[in-house]
């Protein structure tokens, strides 16, 4: 039980990004689904809207729980928002272009392309969030 404790607290981070990280999926893949299935939203414009709510769930959680930011104060969480939605809106980029290029340019289905596109997408997040928008400053108080 020691072992497993001791593990947890050294990956803690990564654990709770993959945590997180399914959930933000989900919220992502079921707007996805209620826009594109039940309400017959395009494909393009369904991907977009689902992947702004899961960037805004993404950024409280991620902040909060995962990366614990310290940045206090009106300019401070001003700035991290916007290196956080900055890199988030790359990776919106890269959903888009993932969702044309497998679905209208490749004929792949698009729930089956919307699952390759987010697991390059939770990748390319993490490597954002950890190196850019959330890193740690020297000595914290």
């Amino acid at each position: 039980m020691g072992l497993i404790k001791k593990y947890c607290a050294k990956y803690r981070e990564l654990i709770l990004y993959v945590v997180f990280g399914v959930l933000t999926t989900l919220v992502n893949w079921v707007s996805y689904w209620l826009l594109a299935d039940l309400l017959h939203v395009d494909y393009m414009a369904a991907t977009f809207i689902a992947q702004v709510l899961s960037i805004l769930f993404a950024y409280v959680t991620n902040r909060r729980w995962v990366f614990e930011s310290k940045v206090r104060g009106v300019k401070g969480v001003a700035l991290e928002m916007a290196k956080f939605f900055g890199a988030r809106g790359a990776s919106l980029v890269l959903d888009l272009a993932a969702m044309y290029l497998g679905v209208t340019l490749l004929r792949i289905d698009d729930k089956l392309m919307k699952l390759i596109s987010n697991g390059i997408i939770i990748a390319a997040n993490y490597v954002f969030s950890k190196l850019f928008v959330f890193k740690k400053q020297g000595p914290q108080p």
